[in-house]
């Protein structure tokens, strides 16, 4: 009987479904494991290829296999798709994962350690907060807005509509209204507190981390957004050059080519969105600063401040700060700005 060679795992809740194949790619078994048998199934098997979508408990799991002397590799779904024949199940799921990887050309998600993990959980619990605060803040406006309470956009407005709920003219609003006001107040407050104490711990671990503080050199990149990075993007090794980092981010122009014709559209918005969102917002503030003090003389934004509209302007800053993040991690330098050419 031929040896395994590859295992795909379809990984799951409480169900796991293992489809090996031997070196040819003949199909040895396909079997449903328990959560409780898997690590047992696994130690009993030679040391092989094991492959898992790169989904919630992937990493994880790497760990273990890992450890018991497996070789792993993590796959983005989007790669997997392509190999499943016919039917939705796990059955076919598992014997696409092992078909995918055994492909020369697939690329692979690197295993995250349980550091890197934690530190991503730090950033992720800080969006949330800081999602509900402005849930809440969107709702006392409409509320308040019911009885003819309207107030300019920004949290400093909501502070002073939150004052006035709590002064004499609250008086005028209606006792059940005025006391759920006052729970979402409170709420508000909490929220705020909590996201306060989340960003000192993040400012904390930026100050420690060398990766965080070489991403700090750079304009428009701040403690949030470089432990985001330091946590959040593979190595940059993974990637051959800049441009591919600034597309795994999906600020690369979508492309809609043929017949030798290229056509470039918007941005693909692929990858990792929760960092373009952070470059993008950097970016602006960056775009935005020198549209009021002014851009150096003769420099690449100075010439598109010129020539093109600022949110055009403010994603191409962070395609070029996504390239310049590539080049100083992977350069293990920290950033030096370039001098403006004289005209």
């Amino acid at each position: 009987m031929e040896e395994v060679s590859t295992i795909g795992l379809d990984i799951a809740k409480s169900v796991f479904q293992a489809h090996g194949a031997d070196a040819a790619g003949h199909t040895l078994f396909n079997r449903r494991v328990t959560r409780g048998k898997l690590l047992e199934f696994f130690a009993t098997q030679p040391r092989c290829l094991v492959a898992m979508e790169a989904c919630g408990g992937a990493h994880h799991w790497a760990r273990q296999f890992t450890a018991m002397g497996h070789e792993v590799r993590l796959i983005p779904p989007a790669y997997v798709k392509p190999f499943v024949k016919r039917q939705k199940n796990d059955a076919a799921d598992a014997e696409a994962i092992c078909e995918a990887a055994r492909r020369p050309n697939m690329r692979f998600v690197t295993v995250k350690s349980e550091e890197q993990q934690a530190s991503a959980l730090v950033f992720r619990t800080r969006d949330l907060l800081v999602k509900q605060r402005t849930q809440i803040i969107n709702a006392i406006r409409s509320h308040l807005s019911e009885y003819g309470w309207v107030a300019p956009r920004g949290a400093a407005w909501v502070t002073l509509l939150s004052d006035m709920v709590d002064d004499d003219l609250g008086a005028s609003l209606p006792a059940a209204a005025r006391d759920m006001l006052r729970v979402m107040i409170d709420l508000l407050d909490t929220l705020r507190a909590k996201t306060a104490q989340l960003d000192k711990e993040i400012s904390r671990r930026a100050r420690e981390d060398e990766v965080a503080r070489r991403l700090m050199t750079i304009p428009g990149i701040g403690p949030i957004a470089a432990t985001a990075i330091a946590a959040l993007a593979p190595p940059m090794a993974t990637f051959r050059r800049g441009r591919d980092f600034a597309a795994w981010l999906g600020l690369a122009p979508r492309q809609n080519s043929s017949g030798g014709k290229t056509r470039l559209g918007r941005i693909s918005k692929m990858g990792e969105r929760t960092l373009r969102r952070l470059l993008i917002i950097g970016a602006s503030s960056a775009v935005r600063q020198a549209s009021i003090r002014g851009a150096p003389e003769g420099s690449w934004l100075a010439n598109m401040l010129a020539r093109k509209p600022r949110m055009l302007i403010s994603v191409a800053q962070a395609n070029k700060t996504a390239r310049i993040v590539w080049a100083v991690l992977t350069r293990e330098q920290d950033y030096r700005a370039p001098m403006a050419m004289p005209v």
